[in-house]
């Protein structure tokens, strides 16, 4: 029950990204590399934005009535804390921020 939770967690984000990026709708054809940057830097902003914007226009219209999230019930607020995964994604921030600096 609980990977179900979180996996409609994970599908949610997913269109809602999706709505508000349309690069993110279609295939690409950049490599992995540019496109891991795309979907981080579509993430930053739609994070940003919704910092800034208490209602977001996106979202009432991924939560209508029958939506395929109904189905697996209420929304999982957070996923829990995951020192490994939290240790790989700092990896990945130190790593793309050390190219970008030119540090090997």
């Amino acid at each position: 029950m609980k990977h179900t939770s979180e996996r409609n967690v994970i599908e949610r984000t997913l269109r809602l990204l999706k709505a508000r990026w349309p690069i993110l709708r279609n295939p690409a054809f950049y490599s992995i590399k540019v496109q891991n940057r795309i979907i981080l830097a579509c993430c930053r902003l739609h994070n940003y934005i919704h910092q800034e914007i208490a209602d977001d226009p996106i979202e009432p219209l991924l939560t209508h009535e029958g939506s395929e999230d109904e189905e697996f019930g209420e929304y999982l607020g957070t996923v829990d804390f995951n020192p490994i995964w939290n240790t790989w994604r700092d990896e990945i921030a130190k790593s793309i921020y050390n190219e970008w600096r030119g540090i090997p």
